[in-house]
């Protein structure tokens, strides 16, 4: 998570991971590659949301060639205000 998301009431962070956990809305506008790794949405108290799952390799210093295959994939799940963009 990022620092702003990090200084919210333990109360809002959770609503924010729950939402995350739970993130189901796909739509071209919030899922632009189709591939369920980004998604946004509204909370009330924090305003919109972001988060994104980016693939590295295991180093990880750049990112998969093929993520798809664990065994040379690392995912990473930023959480952040869209205000911090």
């Amino acid at each position: 998570m990022t620092r702003g998301v990090a200084t919210l009431p333990p109360v809002l962070r959770d609503a924010i991971w729950t939402e995350v956990r739970s993130f189901s809305k796909f739509t071209a506008e919030n899922d632009p590659h189709r591939d369920r790794g980004f998604g946004t949405f509204d909370l009330p108290g924090t305003g919109r949301i972001f988060w994104k799952i980016d693939s590295y390799n295991p180093s990880p210093n750049w990112h998969s060639e093929n993520p798809a295959d664990l065994a040379q994939t690392v995912r990473v799940l930023t959480v952040m205000l869209a205000s911090e963009y």
